[in-house]
Parts: structure tokens; sequence; C-alpha cells
């Protein structure tokens, strides 16, 4: 009688465990698709942030050696530049205009390196977040401070252009 109470409780635990492995048969190919989903969206979250750091980079090369030109590539003929100390601009042509003006010659920017943040704005472009120091190239000796910023990126067919700013120091 020993014996065959032994041999219920194998084929009960045997049939137990062919029940465990058939479910988790039926998860493996669900879990297997959410890491592939979850791979490819860092992937393409990582080749946006590189594609907003390098605009972000030349942008400021041309902002850093008054090539308002380029500039002037970059930026929407609609955009909205909000400025914490200077209010808000929606003319391009004033944009360059005042950054000729207050600009060129007397400030540059530098990047807080690892600052920047960038999330895609699904059928635009995307959102970069960061903080960066202006140094005041007329007053030696000024000690900068970080300030944070916020851009909106449009993407057209490849084309990126800055469409809202804002500018907090």
């Amino acid at each position: 009688m020993k014996y065959n109470q032994v041999d219920e409780f194998s084929l009960a635990a045997g049939e137990e465990m062919r029940r465990d492995v058939h479910g988790l048969m039926r998860i493996i190919p669900v879990a297997l698709g959410l890491l592939l989903i979850f791979f490819k969206t860092s992937a393409q979250s990582k080749t946006l942030y590189q594609t907003i750091a390098e605009l972000d980079s030349v942008f400021f090369t041309a902002y850093n050696n008054c090539d308002i030109k380029k500039q002037a590539e970059f930026y929407s003929d609609s955009i909205e530049f909000y400025h914490d100390q200077g209010g808000l601009i929606t003319s391009k042509q004033l944009l360059l205009e005042a950054t000729i003006k207050n600009i060129c010659g007397k400030v540059t920017r530098e990047l807080v390196k690892g600052s920047i943040e960038v999330s895609p704005i699904a059928n635009y472009g995307a959102v970069e977040i960061g903080m960066h120091m202006f140094h005041n190239n007329q007053e030696k000796g000024q000690v900068p401070h970080a300030s944070r910023f916020v851009v909106i990126w449009r993407n057209r067919t490849g084309k990126w252009t800055i469409e809202r700013v804002i500018s907090l120091h």
C-alpha cells in the first residue's frame, strides 16, 4: 500500500510539473517579445538622443561663432522664444537681430555635460531639456552659473528645426 501512495504522489507531482512547463512555454514568447520591444525602444531613444545632442552642438557652435546664417537654418519661421528675463520673441528675424546685438562676441554658451534629456514627441519630433552656462566675454573673472533650457525640435522628413525655446536663468 505504501508503494501505491508514493506512486500516486509521483504521478500528481509529474502532472503538475507538466502543467507548469506548458504554462512557461506559453509565457516565454511573450517575454521575448517584450524584451525585443524594450531593446528596440531603447535603441531608438539612444539614436534620438544622439541626433538631438548633435543638433544642439552644431547649433551652439554657430551661436558661439556668430554664424547667423547657420542659426537661421535651425530656427522655424514660426519660432517662439521664451526668455525669463527678456520675454517672448515670435519673429525669427527679431531673434536673429537680438543675437547679433546682444550675443555676438559678448557671450558664449557651454553645455553642462551630462545634463541633456531627450524625449520623443510622437509624430512631431522631440523635446530637449538641459542645463547650460553662458560666459560673459566682456567681463573677465565673471563666474557663470548653470541655467535650464527646453527646446522643442520638429522633424519634417529628416530636417530638424527649433520650434520653441524656453530659456531660464
